[in-house]
């Protein structure tokens, strides 16, 4: 299992202790309070895993063949009826281009304060040209959307951040110059720029001058 995040290092842990929790309240028959509280936290978990799923127009056998179960196991995952092992948690969240911490309800709790300062964004990961992707909202479960800045210095690209999927995409270039290409059409985009596309069709963008180029991007679902 790879970790890519700290954030999954945080919660792997709060699963392993949920884990453990509903184990000990099996076990425990006159626990029954327990036994509830981790009844409902299996309810939740699927809960969120089935509403990914259906949110990206995934169907069950679909997600179960790639992420190497069957479908009766995430049939029994989604229905509070099992609890998975860490390791197919993590699968299941690759899938569906989430994380561990978004299956098992780190951000549930939705904040009141809709406001995010620039220097409030949060870093998410740098791909393997350089480019780098930051969240512009808070982190919270349930959005029907994801806001994004991502930074491209020279020769950089957003391989791994856009990717083919059921959904819809907007791009709006802040500063610099891109190569954006949709469906092998290529556009010369420009600062006050924008694109709006279906996530189905192939899509990158390259940046090819020595000036930084920085661009909104929106998306649905969100992903990362």
């Amino acid at each position: 299992m790879q970790v890519n995040f700290l954030s999954d290092i945080k919660f792997i842990c709060l699963y392993q202790v949920k884990n453990c929790c509903f184990k000990w309240a099996i076990l425990s028959k006159k626990n029954t309070g327990s036994l509830a509280i981790c009844t409902l936290i299996m309810k939740r978990l699927g809960g969120r895993i089935k509403r990914k799923r259906e949110l990206l127009g995934m169907s069950l056998g679909e997600v179960a063949r790639l992420a190497g179960i069957s479908s009766s196991a995430l049939s029994q995952i989604e229905n509070a009826k099992s609890f998975p092992s860490i390791v197919t948690l993590k699968a299941v969240a690759n899938v569906l281009h989430t994380t561990v911490g978004e299956l098992v309800g780190e951000n549930e709790v939705i904040t009141r304060i809709p406001l995010v300062r620039f220097a409030e964004k949060i870093f998410v990961e740098r791909n393997d040209t350089g480019a780098e992707l930051y969240l512009l909202t808070h982190r919270e479960q349930g959005k029907q959307m994801g806001t994004y800045l991502i930074v491209l210095k020279k020769g950089s690209t957003t391989e791994g951040f856009l990717k083919e999927h059921s959904g819809q995409e907007f791009c709006h270039l802040l500063s610099g110059e891109l190569e954006f290409e949709i469906d092998d059409t290529l556009y010369k985009v420009k600062s006050g720029d924008s694109l709006y596309y279906n996530s189905a069709k192939s899509h990158k963008a390259v940046n090819t001058k020595s000036v930084t180029a920085e661009m909104l991007w929106v998306v649905t679902p969100a992903n990362f």
